[in-house]
């Protein structure tokens, strides 16, 4: 079985993670850079393989009609960031304790990247947020 845990930066928040995490996906879109500070580095898991082991700091922001983001109240950390379909929940890769075994697939709405870097490596490219990377099927 998967198992993983992180928090935030403080330790208001922790959470373990107890299936298969999809491979990172860079989110470059304005609405994560401003959240973040830079480009997002997000993977993903099922809503019902994660739990939110301490919570008293966790505070949700509906930052778009289509989803909302999850961060600590106390030390501002990005978190979680959860579409209203209720799909999956995506959880910012930094915030993971390591080793996470993780490994990078694709970057998503580079048009609105940052204009003071560049992306240099070989991964996919993807103007919009299709990136069609599906979340692992759940341990037996």
């Amino acid at each position: 079985m998967s198992f993983n845990r992180g928090g935030c930066l403080c330790g208001a928040v922790e959470y373990v993670v107890t299936g298969p995490l999809r491979p990172v996906v860079y989110c470059h879109c304005g609405m994560c850079r401003r959240a973040s500070g830079h480009f997002v580095a997000a993977t993903a898991c099922a809503i019902s393989q994660l739990a939110i082991t301490r919570s008293e700091q966790l505070r949700w922001h509906h930052s778009s009609a289509q989803a909302q983001r999850g961060f600590c109240g106390a030390c501002g950390s990005n978190l979680f960031w959860k579409p209203n379909s209720g799909t999956h929940v995506s959880i910012m890769a930094g915030t993971l304790d390591t080793p996470t075994g993780l490994r990078e697939a694709v970057h998503i709405y580079v048009g609105d990247k940052g204009d003071y870097y560049q992306l240099h490596d070989q991964l996919p490219q993807r103007e919009d947020g299709a990136h069609g990377v599906p979340l692992p099927a759940a341990d037996p």
